[in-house]
């Protein structure tokens, strides 16, 4: 197998475990190759300036070298950061981080979703309302099906291919998309304000979790997403 080194890559660290006595594996987003995993050596240790810098949500630069399919982590150096994530601003980063795990496979480019990625954890800041994180949510998760081909036909019917109408109502089948219907969950009005991803009407924030969870769920075909109970459970005691 050929040698790879890659160097300076801008990168966040999605998540990362334990390897060997003194390593970590890191599951990466990177801008140019999409999600990889890499072998962090010896960052472990206690005298390992390295460790401190490998952190969730924040922008790095990183390179890396190696012959076999799990690359090693040559060096690493922290960028200009975002702003810190804490409360349940944090939790909401880390089931971004858990949906892009899931849906993006290894070694598939997919620059656009880094940019989408970026751009939502800016969202996320811990001085917007709660309203604006969830906006920051439902935009990340609606570009993301997209980018990865699960997108939203979100102009016609899915069953008599007539233009969604803001005054209908329609429901989701998986595996045909949205088809008119008397009492059907989401209005013609959210779907349009979904595409042009606003956000601002609670009725479609409200309406466009509901959809986007129904979505993920039936690509997930069961798996549950941790971060998602831990966010209800947070939410349920405020």
């Amino acid at each position: 197998m050929t040698e790879t080194a890659v160097y300076l890559q801008p990168a966040f660290i999605l998540q990362q475990q334990p390897y060997r006595e003194s390593s970590l594996i890191i599951d990466v987003l990177t801008r140019d190759y999409g999600r990889i995993s890499l072998i962090a050596k010896g960052v472990r240790k206690p005298k390992s300036k390295t460790a401190n810098l490998l952190q969730a949500f924040v922008p790095l630069n990183i390179s890396y070298v190696g012959k076999a399919e799990l690359k090693i982590l040559a060096d690493v150096e922290n960028i200009p950061p975002l702003p810190k994530l804490t409360g349940l601003a944090l939790y909401c980063g880390f089931y971004i981080n858990e949906l892009t795990g899931y849906f993006l496979h290894q070694h598939d480019p997919h620059p656009e979703v880094y940019a989408d990625y970026r751009h939502c954890l800016y969202g996320l800041d811990q001085n917007v309302t709660a309203s604006r994180i969830e906006a920051a949510l439902r935009i990340f998760e609606y570009g993301l099906l997209e980018h990865v081909g699960y997108g939203l036909q979100l102009e016609y019917d899915a069953c008599n291919e007539q233009p969604i109408d803001p005054a209908k109502k329609y429901v989701f089948n998986s595996g045909q998309g949205l088809v008119e219907a008397a009492h059907g969950l989401y209005s013609g009005t959210t779907l349009h304000a979904i595409k042009r991803k606003e956000f601002t009407d609670p009725q479609v924030l409200s309406e466009a979790k509901r959809l986007m969870r129904t979505i993920i769920d039936s690509q997930m075909q069961g798996r549950p997403l941790k971060s998602r109970i831990v966010i209800n459970q947070i939410i349920n005691k405020l």
